[in-house]
Formats: structure tokens, sequence, C-alpha cells
């Protein structure tokens, strides 16, 4: 076999790879940084050019290892601070699977990039530093990762060199954890006690810890099992683009291109274009690499119909038989994003998967106390990192299922309609 045809399998092969996106999440100084330098720097996913420049980085700073954290933290004012303020996305594979990691920041004031960091992935790391067990920001992002509908959660007991590596200190802390957690809707969570600064159980298993008999960080990321986190059962297309290319080749060929969302697709099956609520069946189910059998999330995809009906941007494909809610009115929990208060009666532009309309917010609810997950009624301003609940009315209905059951058609963000800025983030209910 030749080089060129060796390569395209290979090509293949890496484009059919699992991909898995995960976030992690931690306290101010929990190694978050380190960790994921040290996950890049012992699977081998790091290029000579990028660890001659931190190792020079390193040198310059006086200090007697290689700072692996600087892999991540590219802002001056991270790098002069040691912590992390934005938002890094980091992308990685193994002869197993793919991955893209967002580290986000740990500080109370930057819960808003945690969440922008954890709104896509399948997985969370929290890292908890072993001298100080479960604190407040610990809580604080499984809070989130509950609230954002992460299924996978992988407790990460850091610095263990710190305390000796020993055993009561681990176990001691994920009782707390699991008490803690008690409370929270997170079906998959497990603990690893990890040195991310000497790399016992990054990568490698740990010498100093023979007592831990559970899998190391990276295996358990490559063998987390997320097949099942989509939603297979409720068929949802919400349309991006009408293709229409009018050339002598495909001269009446008009397809309807986007995400798949949820459901599978294939071709016969009747679907409704909502929100017309005219009916067709499906033609063909179109890729660049020619037509498929089905189609399910998260695969893009182009859907012709066998007769023509209005559909345009915005409108949503769904079967028959199982079509979501309809509604003016809709509740959320809403992650405030924006350093201008929400304001109530307020008027903000409103982004539900394709469709675009404007909504007026008629009440909030309540807001959260995310240390304590109480609710509190007494005070309803809702300002930069909140979380709360309101209730909003749109000028054109939207076609949504809960974020509980579906977390992209159960999503929206708010825009300020003079400013165009996100302002808020929100989960249906």
């Amino acid at each position: 076999m030749n080089t060129e045809i060796e390569e395209k399998i290979d090509s293949q092969k890496y484009l059919e790879m699992d991909l898995l996106r995960f976030t992690t999440a931690g306290s101010v100084d929990d190694g978050k940084s380190t960790l994921i330098g040290r996950l890049l720097y012992d699977s081998k996913a790091i290029f000579e050019d990028q660890m001659d420049a931190i190792e020079e980085v390193s040198n310059r700073k006086g200090k007697g290892y290689v700072d692996l954290s600087l892999l991540t933290d590219g802002l001056r004012a991270e790098r002069e601070q040691g912590i992390t303020i934005d938002v890094a996305y980091r992308y990685f594979a193994t002869p197993k699977r793919k991955f893209i990691i967002s580290d986000t920041p740990g500080h109370i004031q930057y819960t808003r990039n945690m969440v922008t960091g954890a709104s896509t992935a399948n997985l969370a790391i929290i890292l908890v530093d072993a001298r100080k067990g479960v604190i407040e920001q610990t809580c604080r992002h499984s809070f989130i990762a509950s609230l954002l509908q992460i299924k996978h959660v992988i407790v990460c007991i850091n610095k263990m060199d710190l305390v000796d590596f020993k055993q009561e200190v681990f176990e001691k802390i994920q009782q707390d954890y699991k008490d803690f957690a008690s409370k929270l809707s997170i079906p998959d969570i497990r603990f690893i006690p990890i040195s991310a600064l000497l790399g016992d159980n990054v990568v490698d298993r740990s010498e100093n810890m023979t007592w831990y008999e559970g899998s190391t960080l990276l295996h358990t990321l490559e063998n987390v099992n997320i097949s099942s986190d989509q939603n297979f059962v409720d068929a949802r297309f919400p349309v991006q683009y009408v293709i229409r290319p009018q050339s002598d080749e495909f001269h009446d060929f008009r397809g309807y291109a986007g995400r798949i969302e949820g459901g599978v697709f294939k071709p016969g099956d009747e679907v409704i274009a909502l929100p017309s609520g005219f009916s067709s069946k499906i033609k063909t189910i179109e890729t660049i690499d020619g037509q498929l059998a089905e189609a399910f999330p998260p695969m893009s995809v182009t859907i012709t119909l066998e007769t023509e009906i209005d559909i345009s941007r915005g409108d949503m494909l769904v079967k028959a038989n199982n079509q979501p809610q309809n509604s003016q009115d809709v509740e959320l929990m809403i992650c405030w994003l924006n350093e201008k208060k929400l304001v109530p009666n307020g008027k903000y532009v409103i982004r539900h998967t394709t469709k675009e309309a404007r909504c007026i917010v008629k009440e909030v609810r309540y807001k959260m106390n995310i240390n304590t997950l109480h609710r509190v009624e007494d005070d309803t301003t809702i300002g930069l990192n909140d979380i709360g609940r309101i209730l909003i009315r749109t000028t054109a209905p939207l076609f949504y299922d809960s974020y509980t059951k579906n977390r992209f058609t159960g999503s929206v963000i708010l825009i300020d309609e003079f400013t165009n800025e996100t302002v808020g983030a929100g989960m249906i209910i």
C-alpha cells in the first residue's frame, strides 16, 4: 500500500473518531491550566516550538520547572497573575478519541465565562485542592454543571503531593462532595486523586498512590460513554439555510440545510414544517459525500422534500406524531452575562436555534443563591454572573423542548437590541 493511500485511510479514521468536549472548572490556583498542560504534554500533543516557548518563559520567570499552565494561559494578564481570565480552547487527539478542551476561570467574577465554556460540554472536570477540600467555588461550579445538564463529572482531587498522597484525605473530600452533590442532577460522578504538577494519575498511573485502583484521567476521558447523551427520540431539524443553486446542473434543486438537533430522519419519513404546519415526505438527505440512508444528531445535512412548501431560516422540521411545545410565554433559568443588569419589562432580542424574535421580560420569579442552592425571592435583581428564573413573552411563537429533554432546542440567548451584546444565556424550563 503506497503512502498516499495510507494517509487517506488515516485521515478518514481521524474524521470518524468520536469527539468529546469537556470543560475544566475549579477555584483559583486549583491547577486547571497545569492539569490541561500535563494532559497535553504526557499524551504527546504539544509541538516542539510550543514546548521551547514554554521552557523559555519558565526560565525567564525563574521557575525551577517547566510551567505547563502557560499552554492555555495566553493573555499577558493571565501570565502575570498566574490565573485564567478568559475561556481557552485546546484541541488534541489520542488513537481512541478526539477532544476539545475549554479551560475556564476560577474567579467568582468570571462565572459567566464558565457558563460559556460548559454550555457545549459533554463532561466537566472539577478540580479540588486536596489541602482545602470542597469550598464555595466547588459548589458553584458543580451547580452550573448540573444546571447545564452536563451528565458526566470527574472530580479531580489535585495537589495530592502536598498532603503526602494520603488516602484518608482523598476519601474525606470524596464523601464531602457526594453529600453536596446529592442535591444535584448529575447521573455520573467519578473521583480521581491526582498531582497535575507531577503527573500522577493524569496520563500514567501513580506510583505514589498504589491504594487507588481506579482509572487514570486520560483513560477515563477516552472511555466515558457519551453516545446516550444525545436525544435520538424527538426529531428536530431547525432550518439554517435554503439551498437553491439555480444552475444548469441543479436547475430544480431546493434543499434545506441545518444540523440535526434531535431524533433520526430517513428518506420517506413524513415531516411537518413549523410554524406553517404543512407536511411533506423526505425525498433525500444530502451531504458533501453523497446521500445518506439516515441522519441523526449532531450531523449537518441538507434535506430535500417531495413537495415544494414554503420553508425558510428559523422554521423547524419535525415528525407529525412528535411535535415540540409551542408558546409565546416561556419560562427560563437565565445566567446573566452582562454588567448592565436585567431590566424588568425590558425588551431584548431572543435567539432560539436558528430563529430570531424579540421578547419582553414579564416577571423575575426568583434568584438562586448558588452556594446554598436556595431561592432568593425577596431580591429579584439579576446582575452579572447571577442565575435566576424569569418569564418572558416573545413576539413570535417558539417551538421548543425543555432543556432537560434537549439541550439544543431548550436553550436561548438574550441580546441587547441596542448594543448587540449577548446579555443572557437561558435554559427553558
